[in-house]
């Protein structure tokens, strides 16, 4: 049953922003896009399915890092055209340059500063 896809706003490119955050801890891991096959395979396999707009393809999260996201819960905010996503990154590594996250640059006097530590070199991550 894929209902649910028809109460999307889905952007000019049948998109729609995906935020990923952390179930426990409520930290925004990463943000990436979906479309409806993406949308429908994540609820269906409770793992986060993105749309690589780079690679015009489907992209299952932790395919090459080994770094999944196990979805606990999805939801939709008021307007329709954005979703978060509860979950579980195994591995705890969601970004590709080896962080936590993604967010990991904090402006501070004018500047971005680098916060949060590389967990482990996407060299040995992407061999």
């Amino acid at each position: 049953m894929t209902d649910f896809l028809d109460d999307i706003a889905w952007n000019e490119d049948g998109l729609l922003p995906a935020v990923a955050q952390d179930a426990k801890s409520g930290r925004i891991l990463m943000v990436a896009w979906m479309n409806r096959e993406a949308l429908s395979l994540t609820a269906k396999e409770q793992r986060a399915v993105y749309w690589s707009r780079s690679r015009q393809k489907l992209w299952r999260k932790g395919e090459e890092s080994g770094h999944m996201q196990a979805v606990s819960e999805i939801r939709l905010d008021c307007d329709g055209d954005v979703i978060v996503l509860q979950i579980e990154q195994l591995g705890g590594i969601a970004c590709h340059t080896g962080r936590e996250s993604c967010f990991y640059r904090v402006l501070k006097d004018g500047q971005w500063h680098t916060v949060d530590p590389v967990l482990k070199d996407p060299g040995e991550i992407y061999s």
